[in-house]
């Protein structure tokens, strides 16, 4: 059914003539005849009213399709930095409605979960901005210190929080439930990194050893988790020694240079890493659109370095590959995030 019929049939279901329509929607009955008629399509700016008038969500006014629904809520988390609590709740109801469909099902939970984390995100900010504030009126308070920390990620002291035993159980259950062995690397690497940054060195060398036996394992990847493995041990020596070998072989490699980068980075070696990031960036030139994680990581390392200047310069490089490559626009949230942290440099 075309939108044109279904305006015409929910108002008639609703009762209402093309003049009470038209009175409630504050515009003409001209305009609610063209709309039934195909003649024009209704203003976007009106479509959320039109569609509450008619009892209707916007994606039922337009009868899409699941996959359509679905598309849209995943484009909107991209180009919007928070929903309103009408838009949360009535996506929310969506995709539970769809948790126990065979087809739709894995789907459903996945959006589910990026939509919460959506929300969380947006909360998240305000969380950091009003702790913020807090702290900087009351420094010797500690309850704003705790809340920056969940907000932002920043590093917790006890232990006891700061350890990852429950997810590494959790993904050793869904390497080990999977009858065929888990065939998908994407739990290693998760298990793996939990491990290292736990420094259960042993454990995380088994799972290296059996990610290496996968199919679809990436073979740069073995060195650098051997190495973070001998860091994890407090052997920088073979871990630096690691490196540089597969570095021999993996010169060219994008992926390799990305995460020797992040090597260097971890170790404080701003510079290095710096130019590893530039080469793994340069390595992907015919591969756009790209992704600016390289980019991201130059900001951040001149910005620790306090080279205000070339971390801003980075950030409008970053800009203009989401513009460029990705065709995100000024108003859109990928762009509004990066603009946001050259503020807060320029302050």
């Amino acid at each position: 059914m075309n939108i044109a019929n279904k305006i015409k049939q929910l108002r008639l279901k609703s009762g209402l003539t093309q003049e009470q329509l038209a009175a409630r929607l504050g515009i003409s009955a001209q305009s609610v005849s063209k709309w039934e008629t195909a003649v024009t399509m209704p203003d976007i700016t009106l479509l959320p009213l039109l569609s509450g008038e008619l009892g209707v969500t916007i994606d039922e006014l337009f009868d899409l399709t699941t996959d359509e629904k679905f598309q849209r809520i995943e484009r909107r988390m991209d180009l919007e930095l928070e929903f309103s609590d009408s838009v949360f709740h009535e996506y929310a109801a969506l995709l539970e409605s769809h948790l126990d469909d065979p087809e739709h099902g894995a789907r459903a939970y996945s959006l589910l979960a990026h939509l919460y984390h959506h929300r969380m995100e947006a909360d998240a900010r305000k969380v950091s901005r009003y702790a913020r504030k807090a702290i900087a009126l009351a420094p010797e308070k500690k309850e704003c210190q705790w809340l920056l920390q969940k907000a932002e990620g920043a590093n917790c002291w006890d232990w006891n929080i700061a350890n990852h035993a429950s997810v590494i159980d959790f993904y050793k259950e869904i390497i080990e439930a999977d009858p065929n062995g888990c065939e998908s690397p994407l739990p290693y690497y998760e298990i793996m990194d939990n491990l290292i940054a736990d420094h259960r060195a042993a454990e995380a060398r088994s799972y290296l050893e059996k990610y290496r036996k996968l199919p679809a394992h990436k073979p740069f990847l073995i060195p650098v988790y051997e190495a973070y493995i001998a860091l994890a041990e407090y052997d920088p020596v073979r871990a630096d020694g690691i490196m540089s070998a597969a570095l021999e072989e993996l010169a060219d490699d994008s992926g390799f240079l990305f995460e020797a980068a992040q090597y260097h980075a971890r170790k404080c070696s701003y510079e290095k890493a710096i130019e590893f990031y530039e080469a793994s960036w340069k390595a992907d030139e015919n591969k756009k659109p790209r992704y600016t994680d390289p980019l991201h990581g130059i900001a951040v390392l001149y910005g620790i370095m306090g080279k205000t200047e070339k971390a801003i310069e980075t950030y409008d490089r970053m800009i203009a590959c989401i513009k460029d490559e990705w065709g995100y626009r000024d108003e859109d949230a990928a762009v509004i995030e990066v603009e946001d942290l050259k503020r807060k440099l320029m302050k």
